[in-house]
Parts: structure tokens; C-alpha cells; sequence
């Protein structure tokens, strides 16, 4: 680990421990100002500061995971290997029964104090160049925005803390008491975070991958007012989602979609922004429990489809996961084999996205019937060295991919044709001219569910499926609507509207009185 990043995490780790953390449930109660005036001196610490707010970025990870797919359909709750899953209320939808499903507004509020602490300071820091403090500035109303936009579309209306009253000197409690802004207004604040972000940066500055760069910013711009276009029906937001996502240049599709995540490939044409990690020094959270159990593949399940009587595989370990790693592989969390189903065959990124293997019949001769089918992930598996497994991959943000798709749903919402976007996509798929079912513009609902289709394949494990199926719709549905005209719905719409928003735990309105529970959920504060 560099001196600078070590620098980094040191600072936020004593910001934490000094009173900037939310403790529980938004409580906040400061100590002093650890120090602030005699910190803020030179470029150095501004630079280490906003180091360490990128490292407690990555720290979410499995957060971003978890908030952004786990609610998508896509993953089952039925075990195959004698293991229990992980989170089956969650994925089930049935939130009420394990309170929140995310305590504490996820947890976002502490890195929120911490940023609104960094603007005010690099705003007054006069020893820095205006092209230094509008990079910094820039980064950090750029991850502010994405940590709204988070709570926006997880927990619709949430507090508003757009300035470090903690370290402002504020300390009565009851004073720091904020009530649940509406939507409306957090969707301005996001707005007004992601315009300033872009300003700031400014049109010179350059652009670095693992960290919140112009780019980047533009991205984040164009998924917020997709989103407030086609949630809050801001139709006019369509255009300026557009114009967001052009201005974006530089990038290019990588030929081969193993290799936008291989772990010696890192930062390739294709990302925009990625969560870095390397070997011995970080791993991606959660890849190992998506992987398989080792005492379970080994009790009768074979790679390959051996229904045709394929030759059964004797490695006990084909993806080389076991072996001792600070890690243990195991499935606590699995994907339905019927997403693996739903890739065509010649769909380069159905085998580069999962390994399946089955369990089968071995009484008779081949064809052996199969009992059961499983897939684990096999996407950011990371690197084998010195003997070790590390999943160490970097996690993409954003990358062209996902630039190229929503320009397609903006096209498409405009009344246009997408064919031009998603053909680049499944050529890369398939391999140039090889597509045996090529996208032929339709109406605007099948070209809704294709794109849909499209993302569904192109960004498993990366936390964006629960959140298409609530921004994308059939007619004026979100696909998040069990409805026959869309499968991929997730909700009752006469019973279950109200859980597209997450509930509070009764811990946040014990200690703060102001804040009310999610509408709909029958867990309510006393009153």
C-alpha cells in the first residue's frame, strides 16, 4: 500500500473516531473538531483527505451490490449445495420481516459528513491553484450526488445534510434533529451536486480512472436525469441525459468482454470509473461467497452439460477457488440458473459471467438424465498468484457498455430507433456479424424489454438490475411490476407498490423523533 493511501485511510479512520461517524442511526454527537484547523494547510492533506474518502468509496461496494441487485430477481433462494443462503427475506422482497433490510440509511451519512466537511474547507483553502481546488471540488460533489442518489432511490425521501453542522460546532441534539426531505427536493439537491461537480472539474481537467473524474461525473449526470425523466416523468430531463452522455468521448468497447474485468487488463478502454483493488493489498467484497462450495462439488455435481453424455469431469476444483485463501469460497448467495439460460448459446458473455455444472443420473448410459443445474460467478474471480487465490478485480462504476445502453433507452423514450446502440453491444457479444437473432427495432415497449434484456446479461454483479427494473417501463409501468406483458417484475402492484422504497428501523426515529417510517410499512413510530 502506497504512503498516500495509507495517508488517506489514517485521516478518514480518525475523522471517524473523533465524532464525524453518524454512530447509530444518524446520532450525532462531536466531540470537537479533531484538530481542523491546525489540518487544512497544504495540497498534500487535501489530497489525502479525498484519498481516504475513495478508499471508504470502495469500502461500500458490496453496499452499492447489495442495494442496486439483490432486489432484481435475478438471484434465487432455493440451496443446491447443503449451505445456507445469505439475505433470502431481502431477495425475496419481504422486507417488513427483517425490519429494514439495511440498517441505518446504509450507512451512507458518515461518508456524507465527511464530504460536506471537505467542501467547506477546500472551498476557503486559498493555498491551492483554482484548477487544484476545482478538481477536488469536483470529485467531492460528484460522490456526494452518487451517495444521494443511493439513498434516493432506495429510500425515496431521505435528510437533507448539505453542511458539516457537527463540525460547524452544533451540538445540541436537538437542534441536529431533520426530518425526511420529499423526494423532490433530494432529487434537486442530487441535481444541483452533479451540475456543480462538472463545473468545477472544468473542461481541462484530466481523468483518472480509479477515482471521480470528469467523465465519470457525466455518466452519473446522465443515469440522474434518465431517472428523473422516467420516474418522475421530467421528460424534459431526456434531452439533458442525452447531451450528458455525448459529451462523453474517449472510450471504446473492449473486443473481448472477459477482459473489461481480468485482472491484467485493468483500466482498459472500456471503463470509465472503477473501484480499484489489487492482490495482497484489497479484495472485491462477496465474490467468494457466489463461488461454490468445495465439499458440495465434490458430492456428485460435474461441469458441463452431461445430458448429451459429454465426458464427466474429475477436477475437484475446475475454477482453481479453493486452495487456502484468507477468502473461503462458498455459495451463500446464487444466481437463478434460468438467467444463465436466458444467454444464447454463442453469447460470449454466458461463460465469461458464470461456470455451470450438474448433478445427474450415472445409473443407466449416457445420456445421463440431470437432477440439478448450477451456476456460480465467475466474472471477477481476480488472480491466482503465489499460490493463492486473491478476488481482486477492479469493480466498474461505469463503463462505455453501460454509456451505450442508456443512450439506447433515451433514444427509444424519445421515439427513435436504438438499433445503433445495442448492435454494438451484441456484436461485441457475438463477434462481429455473428449475431444469429440480430435487434430489429420495434415498438417502444419491445424495444424497452430487448434493452432491459440487454443489460440484464451485460452487468450481472455489478449493481444496476433492481434499479433498470425500476426505471425502465412497459407502457407507463416500471418493469418492477409482475405484469404478463413484462416477466422480469419483481412486485404486486396492487399489494406490494409500496415496497419499491425500503422501510426505516424504529432505531432511526428513537433517536431522531423528525424522521417518519416509508409510507406503507405497517412497522410505524409511536406517536
Amino acid at each position: 500500500m502506497s504512503q498516500y493511501r495509507r495517508r488517506g485511510i489514517l485521516l478518514v479512520v480518525t475523522m471517524i473516531i473523533l465524532g464525524v461517524s453518524c454512530k447509530k442511526s444518524l446520532e450525532l454527537s462531536p466531540e470537537d473538531s479533531f484538530g481542523s484547523n491546525s489540518f487544512w494547510q497544504n495540497e498534500a492533506q487535501v489530497g489525502g483527505f479525498m484519498q481516504g474518502m475513495h478508499t471508504q468509496f470502495r469500502a461500500n461496494q458490496f453496499q452499492f451490490l447489495r442495494l442496486g441487485e439483490f432486489r432484481g430477481g435475478s438471484l434465487s433462494t432455493t440451496e443446491i449445495f447443503p449451505v445456507s443462503l445469505n439475505e433470502v427475506p431481502l431477495i425475496e422482497q419481504n422486507l417488513e420481516e427483517i425490519s429494514a433490510g439495511v440498517g441505518n440509511w446504509a450507512g451512507f451519512y458518515t461518508n456524507i459528513l465527511q464530504l460536506n466537511l471537505f467542501i467547506k474547507k477546500t472551498e476557503a483553502a486559498s493555498f491551492l491553484t483554482g484548477a487544484q481546488r476545482g478538481y477536488f471540488l469536483g470529485q467531492a460533489y460528484a460522490m456526494r450526488a452518487y451517495y444521494y442518489f443511493q439513498l434516493l432511490r432506495t429510500y425515496g425521501g431521505v435528510p437533507l445534510r448539505l453542511e458539516p453542522e457537527v463540525i460547524d460546532g452544533t451540538t445540541d441534539q436537538v437542534a441536529l434533529r431533520k426530518a425526511r426531505a420529499t423526494e423532490g427536493e433530494v432529487l434537486a439537491a442530487i441535481k444541483s451536486d452533479i451540475n456543480q461537480a462538472i463545473t468545477k472539474f472544468g473542461a481541462s481537467a484530466t481523468a483518472n480512472k480509479g477515482q471521480w473524474n470528469p467523465m465519470a461525473a457525466l455518466m452519473l449526470k446522465g443515469e440522474i436525469y434518465l431517472w428523473s425523466a422516467k420516474v418522475y416523468n421530467n421528460n424534459a430531463d431526456l434531452a439533458i441525459a442525452k447531451t450528458a452522455l455525448n459529451a462523453i468521448t474517449g472510450f471504446s468497447l473492449c473486443p473481448n468482454f472477459a477482459d473489461v474485468f481480468s485482472y491484467t487488463k485493468k483500466k482498459n478502454s472500456e471503463i470509465i470509473l472503477a473501484m480499484s483493488f489489487q492482490s495482497t493489498e484489497a479484495e472485491m467484497s462477496g465474490v467468494n461467497l457466489f463461488t461454490y462450495d468445495l465439499a458440495g462439488l465434490g458430492g456428485g455435481f460435474y461441469p458441463d452439460s452431461l445430458a448429451s453424455g459429454a465426458v464427466i469431469s474429475t477436477n475437484p476444483d475446475p475454477l482453481n477457488i479453493g486452495q487456502p485463501n484468507a477468502l473461503p469460497a462458498i455459495q451463500r448467495y446464487r444466481y437463478k440458473f434460468e438467467l444463465f439460460q436466458s444467454y444464447d448459446n454463442a453469447d460470449t458473455r454466458k461463460l465469461a459471467t458464470f461456470y455451470d455444472f450438474y448433478k445427474v443420473n450415472k445409473s443407466g448410459v449416457p445420456p445421463y438424465p440431470v437432477i440439478q443445474r448450477n451456476t456460480v460467478l465467475k466474472k471477477f474471480l481476480g488472480i491466482f498468484e503465489q499460490n493463492k487465490r486473491y478476488f481482486s478485480d477492479d469493480w466498474p462504476v461505469y463503463r462505455e457498455a453501460d454509456r451505450l445502453l442508456m443512450l439506447a433507452e433515451i433514444i427509444n423514450a424519445e421515439g427513435g430507433d436504438p438499433t445503433v446502440y445495442i448492435k454494438q453491444i451484441r456484436d461485441r457479444a457475438f463477434g462481429l456479424a455473428n449475431d444469429p437473432t440480430p435487434f430489429v427495432n420495434g415498438s417502444k415497449d419491445a424495444n424497452e424489454l430487448a434493452i432491459f434484456s440487454e443489460r440484464s446479461k451485460e452487468f450481472v454483479y455489478e449493481g444496476k438490475r433492481w434499479y433498470d427494473l425500476r426505471r425502465m417501463k412497459y407502457g407507463t409501468e416500471p418493469l418492477a411490476f409482475i405484469s404478463p406483458n413484462h416477466p422480469y417484475g419483481v412486485l404486486n402492484k396492487t399489494t406490494q407498490a409500496y415496497r419499491m422504497l425500503w422501510p426505516i428501523e424504529p432505531a432511526i426515529w428513537t433517536n431522531d423523533p423528525l424522521v417518519d417510517q416509508t409510507p406503507g410499512y405497517s412497522t410505524s413510530k409511536p406517536h
